[in-house]
């Protein structure tokens, strides 16, 4: 077999199982217009979120670059760049989860889920999601808007660095993370609701 057709041969299950789920703008026709209003609306909030989340890369990678040349060129390490990196990497991995979701990319076992018909996925994404995914999530939400309406009452600061950064920035970036997983979850379930009675993903 040569090389060209051994790419053909390649599974891409996978990779189609998270095109089949991105934001499109248009829904089928047979849809519900109040459900395809809402889905299509949290999709396009989901992928805003995530392309403005993007942009947190800019400070990260600046950071890192400042560090690395101030550290091993002049001998000037930062006291601010790993507090700049790991909240910002950490903002950015929670801000830009919803859309995530939205795009079908979240770990799952895909090796047997890709071989399920449309309606079995379905059935078992809208049971996750009602047992575990909404109590789980806002069990979280709840504990961190605790703690970060904690952080900024008391105006906390992180204690293991010499830079010491305000604390309540990040934390309240985690619930509102949070949130935001919370509601692409509303799609989700909908799009789980018509593909079990349709027999195709939406």
């Amino acid at each position: 077999m040569s090389e060209k057709e051994d790419i053909n041969e390649l599974d891409i299950t996978d990779e189609m199982i998270a095109e089949g789920r991105s934001y499109t703008g248009v829904m089928p026709d047979d849809m519900p217009k109040l459900m395809a209003k809402i889905i299509l609306s949290i999709d396009l909030f989901s992928l805003r979120v995530g392309q403005l989340a993007c942009w947190l890369t800019v400070p990260v990678f600046t950071a890192m670059f400042i560090e690395v040349v101030g550290r091993h060129f002049f001998g000037s390490p930062t006291m601010w760049a790993y507090d700049i990196s790991r909240m910002g990497a950490g903002a950015m991995f929670m801000l830009g989860a919803g859309y995530a979701l939205s795009k079908g990319i979240h770990i799952r076992a895909d090796f047997m889920y890709r071989d399920w018909s449309v309606k079995t996925q379905a059935i078992i994404d809208l049971t996750l999601y009602i047992l575990f995914y909404f109590p789980g999530l806002i069990g979280a939400a709840w504990a961190c808007y605790k703690y970060a309406y904690k952080s900024w009452s008391i105006m906390e600061r992180g204690m293991d660095t010499a830079w010491m950064p305000y604390m309540y920035p990040i934390k309240f970036a985690l619930f509102v993370g949070f949130i935001f997983l919370l509601i692409q979850g509303v799609s989700e379930v909908l799009k789980c609701v018509y593909a079990i009675k349709n027999r195709r993903w939406p």
